[in-house]
């Protein structure tokens, strides 16, 4: 059946056809699809930064968060003029560079935004994540475990800033200089995640098959790759209270700030009171720690760029 066009927006010059504008798309909250590009205006020099000029994975939900979902790598048709793409590995990825596009892809229903970890063309990382993901559907022990990781991290000299996934896991951030490879930051995770795993074997595992991981939190150093995507930061995410993922100070994850307090209803109240809080760390010297493994037999790749 094919929609009927409700209108258009002129944003910094495009022209964007909005259709049904008030579908609801997280019911369960009242956010329509009107609401939710206003949101995406709202929060998008946050959300832009950390998706432009990298290559875009969305989640598209046509008929809302209760309804069918599906991946898209391949940027959808038809493409409006003012849509970048990049070709990699015969998938013509979306650029996310700018507001028009972000609306444009905001009235498709792309509910997620999940950016490559490396910019289009690059080998290299833009920072570095490691991905703390529970495997209850409901762990009240994912700040306890976000704070043992933050405090390693600052033991070896390593400053970071933690954020919800906006679903149920935890993603800790550190900023890098440009030439770290991908290689290099495995084998750090791969360091930490067997210490904590050791020091705290009931909550941490670095067990890859979900079925072997119990009740234990997966430390996941892996995820953190070439080709692979973790969900931005300010990305709504397609739960149904509308959350979205949220940088956090590491007195709130002390605090067992819960992950659902963060979502499009509140998130333009919290930007304007905390700005972009991953923003506030320069790069960390994470060549130090790299050095230090180098010894110890650690497979360590060649630095490149």
């Amino acid at each position: 059946m094919a929609r009927t066009v409700k209108g258009t927006l002129t944003i910094e010059g495009q022209e964007i056809q909005i259709t049904n504008p008030d579908k609801p798309l997280w019911p369960e909250v009242g956010i329509t699809k009107a609401m939710y590009l206003q949101k995406l205006a709202a929060i998008s020099p946050f959300l832009l930064r950390y998706c432009r000029g990298r290559l875009l994975t969305t989640i598209r939900y046509p008929h809302g968060v209760e309804g069918e979902s599906f991946y898209q790598k391949n940027a959808p048709e038809p493409l409006p003029p003012f849509v970048q793409t990049y070709l990699h590995e015969n998938i013509n990825y979306v650029l996310l560079n700018g507001l028009p596009e972000l609306l444009w892809l905001g009235n498709l229903a792309a509910l997620e935004f999940h950016p490559s970890l490396h910019l289009a063309g690059s080998n290299l990382p833009c920072e570095w994540m490691i991905d703390l993901d529970p495997t209850l559907p409901e762990e009240p022990r994912i700040m306890e475990a976000t704070a043992i990781v933050g405090d390693v991290l600052s033991s070896l000299g390593l400053s970071s800033v933690p954020k919800t996934s906006g679903a149920t896991g935890v993603q800790i951030i550190v900023p890098i200089q440009e030439g770290i490879t991908f290689d290099e930051l495995r084998t750090v995770g791969q360091f930490v995640g067997q210490y904590v795993t050791e020091k705290f074997p009931k909550l941490f595992t670095i067990e890859r098959l979900k079925k072997n991981r119990g009740d234990r939190i997966y430390f996941d150093y892996l995820q953190h790759y070439s080709g692979r995507t973790l969900a931005a930061p300010y990305t709504p995410r397609a739960r149904r209270l509308g959350t979205v993922s949220t940088p956090l100070t590491w007195d709130e994850v002390r605090q067992d700030v819960s992950p659902t307090e963060f979502h499009l209803l509140n998130i333009e109240e919290r930007l304007r009171e905390k700005g972009d809080l991953l923003q506030t760390l320069p790069p960390q010297p994470i060549e130090n720690v790299i050095r230090h493994l180098k010894p110890q037999g650690k497979a360590v790749s060649k630095r490149k760029g």
